[in-house]
């Protein structure tokens, strides 16, 4: 702020039309959306403006139909296990990368989230042959540890942020005091690291619920989840019903990103940035 009081005349200048260029940038990459969002409440299942009227029959739709509610569930249940797994695995490569005298830090570090940098469908793949070997394909173990694979890198990377600032001091003097591993741990380090585990985990629930392509290859009919029904409903039949589950996934992303900037915030202050 005191750098815009006190900057000359053409530097506010600059300064407004780089924010109102980004703002049109912004504008035209989600215009799509804001467009395509209020056809989930036409009447008709017709893709037009104007709309003949408002309903919520394709709302109604997608929360009580087997099709719909099934894929929900099971996206639900794969997500759920990805975050709870990848929580406890990522959480621990982060910790084990934190110590100063960790050898190789940068290689494994490297390895870990190498799944962020492959090209999804490469991985996609890679699991499908794999798990054609060992008999993995059409099971929800399968396709849970395909996803764990995809989600573990987050938690990696939000809990190895989050301990860039622990003071490891507090630790070795917790255990000074004669406090075992598991006490230090749970009473010192866990509610300092929690916003980044936390925050981690939204992010591996995310990865795991809008998952596409590695479920297209590893799932089978009865592990058909959401974004599988409606990548398959645009391809083999148009209905509003997709843009109505579109919709309530845009919401719910917007819900757990505002929780991981929430939770960003919560830690820097408790870090004192």
């Amino acid at each position: 702020m005191a750098a815009c009081v006190y900057a000359s005349p053409m530097e506010k200048g600059w300064y407004y039309l780089h924010r109102c260029i980004c703002g049109a940038v912004l504008l035209f990459l989600i215009a799509p959306i804001l467009i395509i969002v209020p056809l989930s409440f036409n009447s008709v299942p017709f893709f037009t403006y104007p709309m003949a009227g408002l309903s919520l029959r394709w709302y109604e739709e997608f929360f009580f139909t087997d099709r719909w509610q099934g894929a929900l569930h099971n996206s639900i249940f794969v997500a759920v296990s990805v975050t709870l797994l990848s929580t406890v695995l990522g959480t621990l490569a982060a910790l084990g990368l934190s110590r100063p005298n960790f050898p190789w830090r940068a290689a494994v570090m490297g390895v870990l989230i190498s799944p962020l940098v492959v090209p999804i469908v490469i991985t996609a793949v890679g699991v499908y042959f794999f798990y054609a070997e060992v008999g993995l394909l059409n099971t929800y173990a399968g396709l849970i540890m395909a996803h764990v694979t995809l989600a573990t890198p987050f938690i990696v990377i939000t809990v190895t942020a989050t301990l860039m600032g622990f003071d490891h001091t507090l630790a070795r003097a917790a255990a000074g005091l004669g406090a075992p591993p598991i006490t230090v741990f749970l009473k010192v380090t866990l509610p300092l690291i929690l916003p980044g585990m936390i925050s981690g985990s939204l992010f591996a629930f995310l990865t795991s619920f809008d998952e596409t392509v590695v479920a297209l290859f590893v799932a089978g009919p009865a592990q058909r989840t959401l974004p599988k029904v409606l990548f398959s409903g645009i391809r083999e039949e148009i209905s509003p019903t997709i843009i109505a589950a579109a919709t309530v996934l845009i919401l719910f992303s917007i819900a757990m990103l505002t929780s991981v900037e929430l939770l960003r915030r919560r830690s820097e202050r408790l870090r004192g940035i």
